[in-house]
């Protein structure tokens, strides 16, 4: 019997971003853009590819905007047609009424209490967490992280997250796995460890910001407590499900820039700029000079 069809996709978008001011006081986080697409609409391009019909934007005071991108902006629309524009560019900001959807995370609780915020709308299906200050990217005339992902799905059900492998000395900042038997991209999840000494270390495979996940973790979040920095961890529900239903890592093939810190926004301009053929080479010539 196949799996369920993952259809939703949860987008927790509630955080200050704080590390961006003065950029950020105003601006969602999420807006700020990577040459000419803001990080959002990289992520929900990426969801749209996997097959997801259904984005769930869990937002905070001030995050209205995130919402708006996906709205239809008449006045500049129309000007834009008066003037004999092309609007293509505006196509993947265009959302069909329905798809996008957003609720409110009023207190900040962490990650997994934002995840349980959407509770009601992802009801009983399996459904799929993108974190978009991970931008992920795909090899040229590959397929994004989520597309690969749900087609490991496809395979084997239950519950999935991504994973790159690090220079071992980095994994102490971040989330790894314990392995088990691996096939191929397919790791199987006997564990999972946050920011772990690097001496006590399962592994060199991080949790990298995609997952998909099955509903009873909501039911797992429900009851849980407080943990890591007195908020309530997505990784502590995940442990929580390892053993009862099947969970796999997918590796990721293609390329992933951390935006939540300034450097990493940074590199991901200059790598998806150097990518595009409108405006390589100019950069190059740019960034060559610049390093003079």
């Amino acid at each position: 019997m196949s799996p369920k069809p993952i259809r939703k996709a949860v987008f927790p978008v509630a955080g200050l971003g704080t590390r961006f001011l003065p950029a950020t006081k105003v601006v969602p986080k999420e807006l700020l853009p990577v040459v000419d697409r803001p990080l959002i609409q990289y992520a929900v391009d990426e969801a749209r590819e996997a097959g997801i019909e259904q984005m769930i934007f869990v937002t905070g005071r001030g995050k209205t905007g995130i919402v708006e991108h996906f709205d239809i902006a008449f006045e500049l629309e129309h000007t834009m047609n008066d003037r004999g524009k092309d609007l293509s560019a505006l196509d993947p900001t265009r959302a069909t009424p329905g798809d996008i959807i957003s609720v409110r995370q009023q207190v900040p609780l962490g990650l997994g209490h934002a995840i349980w915020c959407a509770r009601a709308i992802v009801g009983d299906e399996p459904f799929a967490i993108f974190l978009p200050d991970e931008l992920m990217v795909a090899k040229e005339g590959g397929t994004g992280c989520m597309k690969q992902m749900v087609e490991a799905y496809e395979k084997v059900g239950g519950n999935l997250i991504s994973v790159l492998e690090v220079p071992m000395e980095q994994v102490s900042s971040y989330g790894v796995i314990d392995p088990g038997q691996s096939h191929g991209a397919l790791t199987e999840v006997r564990g999972l460890v946050e920011k772990p000494p690097v001496a006590e270390a399962p592994s060199n495979k991080i949790v990298s910001g995609r997952y998909i996940l099955q509903p009873e973790v909501m039911r797992v979040l429900e009851n849980q407590g407080k943990g890591a920095g007195g908020e309530i961890q997505l990784t502590d529900a995940m442990a929580k499900m390892i053993g009862t239903q099947p969970f796999h890592a997918v590796t990721f093939d293609g390329n992933r820039y951390d935006c939540g810190s300034k450097v990493g926004f940074v590199e991901a301009t200059l790598a998806i700029a150097l990518s595009r053929p409108d405006m390589a080479a100019e950069v190059r010539a740019i960034a060559l000079d610049l390093l003079k």
